[in-house]
């Protein structure tokens, strides 16, 4: 996979994180916090009722006080384990927090009167500004909140926000114009229009979503709850009727044996009702967000993680994402009578000046092919510079008019000039089109000399990228506003699986609904304001930093790299959150199985000897066979806390695939590590 830049201005310091985390377990024991999670609820309050029984049977010198203290002590390990999980996953997310609050400053602003360079400004605190002001930022100011540059240009360190060190250029008008509070202006000047009061800025918005993340829920964590509530409520009714059952057998049903205990019964509710994933569930909501962070995306809700997750069509702007956004020329094509030669030094010469990555390929070409072409641009050469109106740019050479431009607007020149158009030329022009291409047509004077293949450079891997995309069943869609030729050829190239050329906000929106309203969960990547439609309606909008206001007010994650590609990463991340989720939760279910087999037949066996065929794993005693289930229930917490932070690895198959695979190793292993743990604790127990 193709790497990407990785956000992480400080190390997570883990002695640290680990030491916090375990003050925070015994703080978060508080029942207004453990009221958060009704599975752990149960766990709570069981242990308060087995604590006040521990020293009931002290004062009453009853030989199950120890019984009893045992229990009670592993049912608050198992608290205290629940929260150190959920505890560490929010130190690590108020890292992240920290990490970006380091970026903002106590700032001086230069207010405008009016919105020009060399107008009078005075000096007001950056939290004084209102939404409409306009302010100028020069050479070593601190862009104090988030605006829109309405004039000039300027290189600008994002550093603090985005961890890059290469400086980015924002300027006036276009879909770079937007601004983050917090980042610096390291060249040239900006007026920027405020479009964000202090402390409601996109850098504030970061840190309150990273502080807050352990209180959101998704949808399908919420509807995962749920589930686990019913099956508590569900074994909490199983277990309460299982005391008058034990109760008449013993009493009235002419069984011997003793009637089932209250730290028995506890012990049974908590091993049987999903405590596993029920502790791990916050955890691994909050280290889903965390891993969003690290790759430096910003999610405004959780909902928008899982739904990356779900996405079944992605729709990818070509430029920076399939390409790397600068054509390069590709070949000469010399129309008759005129030798490749020449062409190439016209093509050099009128390219001599130009600083664009396109002109500088072609310079780069024409010497390839003829390297004793190396003449500098002399001094009396007048440069003309592109311009949106002619579409061409060149030189004017001791006395030549060498011009390269678009071929319609090179056919308009070259009329103007009374010249000819040789033919040929349009046939040069359609082939080159036709392979994916841009042609620019070079002339001297009122001679068309042929033409410049430029050619889209498709990101290397990014076809393997795609294919494992569609192996798990998600359709890729280049959005493009080339024609239908070019952008056949360049999907073809690509491997995407289908695409929208000539892409207008319009079409993009109505594509989109299109594949929606046909019941797929749609992604986009966008960064003008032009994509903004398209962006607010798609399930999962990425807007990069680098866009527009409108486009980051309308998307709801945002990458602060401006990584077109990072997309991609938000799916896998997004997948893992649930494969991670899912995975625990058919772990913890198959768990239960193996304490059926430890529990049920201990609490029983004395009233009804024949469930000894149950105890399958030949435990000791019903007293070392519930503690051992009940110690087991507790240790795994911690055993798989790593594992509900990093993740489950993740590999790109279909959901058929992954499913049947979590099953296996999940299901399976779930049913396998208890009966190999619970034998173990209980070999122990009998040796102390």
């Amino acid at each position: 996979m193709e790497s990407t830049h990785k956000h992480e201005v400080n190390p997570i310091d883990w002695k640290d994180q680990s030491k916090g985390a375990l003050w925070d377990s015994f703080s978060m024991l508080s029942p207004r916090v453990q009221m958060r999670n009704p599975v752990m609820f149960v766990v709570y309050i069981g242990s308060w009722l087995l604590l006040a029984l521990f020293f009931h049977d002290l004062i009453a010198r009853n030989g199950e006080a120890l019984f009893t203290g045992v229990i009670d002590l592993w049912l608050w390990l198992t608290l205290l384990f629940a929260n150190y999980g959920e505890a560490l996953a929010e130190r690590q997310g108020e890292a992240q927090a920290n990490s970006l609050r380091q970026s903002r400053h106590e700032m001086v602003a230069k207010k405008l009167a009016k919105p020009e360079r060399n107008a009078a400004y005075q000096e007001v605190p950056g939290a004084s500004l209102r939404t409409g002001d306009v302010i100028l930022v020069e050479a070593g100011d601190f862009i104090p909140t988030d605006g829109e540059a309405i004039a000039g240009v300027a290189a600008v360190d994002e550093s603090a926000i985005t961890g890059e060190s290469a400086p980015v250029i924002r300027e006036g008008g276009g879909d770079r114009s937007a601004v983050t509070g917090g980042t610096r202006v390291i060249s040239d000047w900006l007026i920027v229009k405020v479009t964000q009061e202090a402390g409601n800025t996109f850098l504030d918005k970061m840190i309150s979503m990273v502080e807050g993340a352990a209180r959101r829920k998704t949808p399908n964590e919420v509807a995962l709850s749920i589930l686990l509530v019913i099956l508590t409520l569900v074994f909490l009714v199983v277990t309460i009727t299982l005391y008058p059952f034990s109760w008449y057998s013993v009493h009235y049903a002419s069984h011997s044996g003793s009637v089932i205990s209250l730290p028995v019964l506890i012990a049974l509710l908590v091993c049987l009702i999903p405590t596993t994933i029920g502790a791990l569930l916050p955890a691994i909501g909050i280290a889903g967000i965390v891993r969003l962070l690290k790759a430096n995306v910003v999610a405004t809700s959780g909902r928008a993680i899982e739904a990356a997750g779900d996405v079944d069509i992605l729709m990818l702007d070509k430029t920076g994402t399939i390409t790397y956004g600068n054509r390069a020329a590709a070949a000469f094509y010399p129309v008759a009578g005129t030798s490749q030669a020449l062409l190439a030094e016209a093509a050099r010469r009128a390219s001599l000046a130009d600083e664009t990555p396109e002109g500088k390929s072609i310079v780069a070409l024409a010497l390839k092919h003829f390297p004793d072409q190396t003449e500098a641009l002399p001094a009396f050469a007048t440069l003309i510079t592109f311009t949106a109106e002619t579409r061409m740019s060149g030189v004017d050479w001791d006395g030549q008019q060498i011009r390269k431009g678009a071929p319609d607007a090179m056919k308009a020149w070259i009329k103007n000039l009374q010249g000819s158009w040789p033919e040929g030329l349009d046939a040069i022009i359609e082939k080159i089109a036709a392979g994916g291409a841009t042609p620019l047509v070079v002339c001297s004077g009122t001679q068309v000399l042929g033409a410049i293949e430029l050619r889209d450079i498709v990101k290397t891997g990014i076809k393997e990228r795609f294919a494992q995309l569609r192996e798990m069943g998600i359709r890729t869609v280049m959005v493009t506003g080339d024609n239908p030729l070019t952008a056949a050829a360049i999907a073809a190239e690509a491997g995407v699986d289908d695409y929208l050329a000539e892409a207008k906000p319009e079409t993009k929106l109505a594509r989109i609904r299109q594949y929606q309203d046909e019941g797929y969960m749609v992604a986009m990547t966008g960064d003008g304001t032009n994509d903004s439609p398209a962006l607010a309606q798609a399930d999962v909008g990425l807007c990069m930093a680098s866009g527009t206001q409108a486009a980051r007010e309308a998307s709801n994650m945002v990458d602060m790299d401006s990584n077109p590609t990072k997309l991609l990463d938000i799916v896998h991340i997004g997948k893992q959150l649930l494969m991670t989720r899912g995975g625990l939760t058919t772990f913890s279910v198959a768990n239960d199985i193996a304490k059926y087999f430890a529990i049920i037949p201990a609490a029983f066996i004395s009233t009804y000897p024949q469930l000894s065929a149950l105890n399958i794993m030949g435990l000791s005693s019903p007293d070392t066979a519930i503690m051992s289930a009940v110690i087991f229930n507790a240790l795994i917490i911690p055993i798989l806390i790593p594992l509900a932070l990093k993740g489950v690895k993740f590999r790109a198959d279909s959901a058929q695939n992954i499913l049947r695979r979590n099953v296996w190793i999940y299901g399976l292993g779930g049913i396998i590590a208890p009966f190999i743990g619970i034998k173990l604790i209980d070999l122990l127990l009998t040796v102390l």
